[in-house]
């Protein structure tokens, strides 16, 4: 199974229901928050080609984006297909 990383931030919904779904589909990931580190923050958008938006999204070192953007690839039949 690929390595998934998720920065998030607390109380963020979009990270909440991002972490939700990884979970749903027993996948085990990274969670790095984010939103109280500098560093990391940094890391993240560095990673991300400038996305500050929480969260961000890694399937292996494919940036994948944000939570909406995971759902949509889920939506679409792909996110399995990434994950495996």
């Amino acid at each position: 199974m690929a390595k998934v990383t998720i920065y998030t931030r607390k109380l963020c919904p979009y990270c909440s229901r991002a972490v939700s779904l990884l979970k749903q589909k027993g996948v085990g990931f990274e969670e790095i928050d984010a939103g109280s580190d500098a560093s990391k923050k940094q890391e993240m958008i560095n990673r991300s080609n400038g996305g500050r938006t929480f969260p961000q999204i890694f399937i292996g070192n494919e940036h994948i984006g944000g939570c909406d953007d995971m759902m949509l690839l889920e939506h679409q039949g792909v996110l399995d297909g990434m994950l495996a």
